[in-house]
């Protein structure tokens, strides 16, 4: 074994693997050196803090004495007690403790052993941005969602589920990806209704348009507010943390929206010119802390509203896998995530070429020094405003595909059981099932650790196939039980586009197809075996097929109902194809009267599955 094999080893580096195309790969030195480089080998600037480096996780059962160590410790309760000892510890309630001893820190993950699986229930997943009515104007607003809700409640669906909605970039209206957020503690306030016209933008929205408008009809609305009790006190209850979020924005107003673009200055939050410019521009500072609080209040109201109307879970919310490495996020906490690297996926069923995310990592050393804080703070504030939460590619819970800038990827391991008992102590305290995209290269392993903690899995009926054998469709009853079932999903076809093969065309544009008239008729022959396995080529057909799957929760999917033909996103594509785009081509309260809902509803309530 080589210097450099040892180095990775012990990293957690994985650079030798099978893509999802059954192919092995190996990723060459030059990528090595540099993940190693990332996670703070050799480089003096991504080493852990002095402080941190003698930090460790542990976790452990709630409620049961667990070991300690020989000698004298100090525990120190989430509740703020302290107790001595030495021996064995004493038992522990759910939640985060800290051990230390002899100038060591071991972070206790007090986590109960599963989360109880929901009952048979199913719901609606649309995009936000697609819902319009009146006119095609807009981005979807936070209201609309109470107003969808409340509708859907009326025929059974128990819960609404979106794409995610963290802090994104008004400040660059070309950067309108749900899945490259700025922060994913902080929330979109473009989805924020101002009581005010946007102008119309027909079947895709105009971001260049739209984002300009909506800023402009916030500031608007900003300037007749005049106080209140309660805005001050979510000011208090936001703390530094809210404030820094506020600072952030201020400065992408005045400097661009990537601090790797600002003035070396400004571009750590604890400088001295960046409090001198707090003070300065304090105005737009409390603006945008004001802009949060609208989107919170307008948020929690509709999962308020849709609670209300009979829905078990109300809103359906998602954390998307990554950040931006240049928003607000790593602005706050640089150390957390690893630079020169970007998230992605070897090449799979969802992308045929591979994909980079432009996402930063978070680094699993700094993870584990720190108690898994970043994760917890990161759950705890989606879990605030619904009561079943969606985590996007669980796969990086068990590793992550790192792609160093300009050269191949490679896997690095990350703390899955600890990552996991930090899910389970946060879900549990907001009583919501959670639902993991457990879909791509799936690590050996993985979906039993899932299974085993309670958390559900995502079943694709157009992937749900013998592909071992025949590569026949899988009979609905032979469904994973403790799973999300679904004809597709945002990175999927719709269920008529992938009848007439749409995304076989897009492909074939894009030059990834050596054979298109190969796939069209190969996709015509799956048509007809997914017809007869249903018993109907129509929607209710595809909606009996889920709504008798054993899988627990079923997903009908918005664009389906109104009848969409393109799908939402084509993974591995920014401007080639229309991403996060698309409006839905019925208005809300059509889409609310569409004699497809009404059949949906009463299809899942045959199938047990109603309120």
């Amino acid at each position: 074994m080589t210097t450099l094999d040892a180095a990775c080893r012990a990293a957690g580096l994985i650079w030798t693997y099978r893509d999802g195309a059954g192919r092995m790969q190996e990723a060459p030195k030059e990528s090595r050196e540099a993940v190693l480089a990332a996670l703070g080998h050799g480089n003096v600037a991504a080493a852990l803090p002095e402080e941190l480096q003698h930090a460790t996780s542990r976790v452990v059962p709630v409620g049961e004495a667990v070991a300690g160590a020989q000698g004298p410790w100090v525990l120190h309760l989430e509740a703020g007690d302290v107790i001595q000892g030495t021996g064995r510890l004493p038992p522990l309630p759910m939640g985060y403790h800290s051990l230390a001893q002899e100038g060591r820190v071991v972070h206790l993950l007090a986590a109960p052993q599963n989360l109880a699986l929901p009952p048979r229930r199913w719901g609606v997943t649309l995009p936000l941005f697609a819902l319009w009515d009146g006119q095609k104007a807009g981005m979807g607003s936070y209201p609309q969602l109470g107003t969808l809700a409340e509708g859907l409640a009326g025929q059974g669906a128990a819960f609404l589920g979106i794409n995610p909605i963290h802090a994104g970039f008004p400040d660059d209206p070309m950067n309108y990806s749900p899945y490259a957020p700025s922060h994913r503690r902080r929330l979109n306030v473009l989805h924020i209704d101002t009581g005010q016209a946007l102008p119309e933008s027909g079947d895709l929205v105009d971001y260049d348009r739209t984002i300009p408008a909506q800023r402009a009809a916030l500031q608007a609305a900003y300037s007749d507010f005049t106080g209140s009790a309660t805005f001050d006190a979510a000011l208090r209850d936001g703390g530094a943390a809210l404030e820094e979020f506020a600072i952030h924005q201020a400065l992408s107003g005045v400097y661009g929206p990537y601090w790797s673009d600002w003035p070396a200055a400004f571009q750590t939050p604890d400088s001295p010119e960046v409090r001198r410019f707090a003070q300065e521009h304090a105005a737009a500072v409390r603006f945008h802390a004001w802009a949060q609080w609208q989107a919170e209040t307008q948020l929690a109201d509709s999962h308020q509203r849709a609670k209300i109307a009979g829905m078990r879970f109300g809103l359906y919310l998602d954390i998307a896998v990554g950040t931006h490495p240049f928003g607000a996020e790593t602005w706050a906490e640089r150390s957390s995530f690893a630079q020169g690297v970007s998230l992605g996926a070897p090449p799979d069923l969802l992308g045929p070429s591979g994909q980079r995310w432009g996402l930063a990592p978070l680094r699993p050393d700094m993870l584990r020094a720190t108690g898994y804080a970043a994760f917890a703070q990161t759950l705890r504030a989606q879990l605030r405003f619904c009561g079943l939460l969606r985590i996007d590619h669980i796969l990086g819970l068990e590793r992550s595909f790192w792609l160093p800038d300009g050269l191949p990827g490679l896997y690095v391991s990350m703390p899955r059981d600890e990552l996991l008992a930090v899910l389970r102590i946060e879900a549990a305290r907001a009583n919501a099932p959670v639902i993991g995209e457990d879909l791509g290269t799936i690590p050996d392993g993985l979906r039993d650790a899932l299974a085993d903690a309670g958390v559900m899995g995502c079943r694709v009926a157009m992937f749900e196939r013998d592909w071992a054998g025949d590569q026949s469709f899988t009979p609905p009853e032979s469904y994973t039980e403790a799973a999300l079932a679904s004809w597709g999903t945002h990175d999927l076809p719709t269920w008529e586009g992938w009848r007439k093969g749409r995304d076989i065309d897009w492909r074939a544009q894009l030059g990834e197809l050596a054979d298109e008239p190969a796939a069209h008729a190969a996709r015509a022959a799956d048509v007809v075996a997914f017809d007869t396995l249903a018993g109907g080529s129509d929607l209710a057909a595809l909606h009996r097929h889920l709504a008798h799957s054993s899988s627990t929760l079923v997903a009908v999917q918005g664009e389906d109902l109104a009848g969409a033909v393109e799908q939402v996103n084509l993974p591995g594509t920014i401007f080639e194809h229309p991403n996060w785009r698309r409006r839905l081509p019925l208005p809300l309260s059509k889409l609310l009267e569409c004699p497809d809902l009404e059949r949906t509803g009463i299809i899942m309530a045959q199938a047990g599955r109603s309120h």
